[in-house]
């Protein structure tokens, strides 16, 4: 005996559609969730060239950015034209690094 084709109505085709958008939603979530929040401060070898210096620690690379040529993990943030945070000292460059 052969099996009949199986027919798929509209409603089914919606409903298989709306759980697979919802799957999709789901694994999409964290990303959307780290492009809209703020930068966190976290180790990086290449920061990008905010004055005309590098910060203490990384090399110019002549190409608008700063690296540590991969020696080195450093946690930096911008200074914003502030003093650092506690915990945090300015190493020059626009940018302060964790203790």
């Amino acid at each position: 005996m052969i099996p009949a084709p199986a027919i798929q109505t509209a409603s089914m085709s919606v409903a298989r559609s709306g759980r697979l958008a919802a799957l999709a939603g789901l694994a999409l979530a964290p990303l959307a969730a780290a492009l809209l929040l703020p930068p966190a401060a976290q180790a990086q070898r290449v920061v990008p060239k905010i004055t005309d210096i590098c910060p203490l620690g990384y090399v110019d690379t002549f190409n608008g950015k700063c690296s540590t040529l991969g020696l080195m993990h450093y946690t930096v943030q911008p200074t914003n034209g502030r003093a650092c945070p506690e915990g945090w000292m300015n190493v020059g460059g626009g940018y302060c690094r964790k203790k």
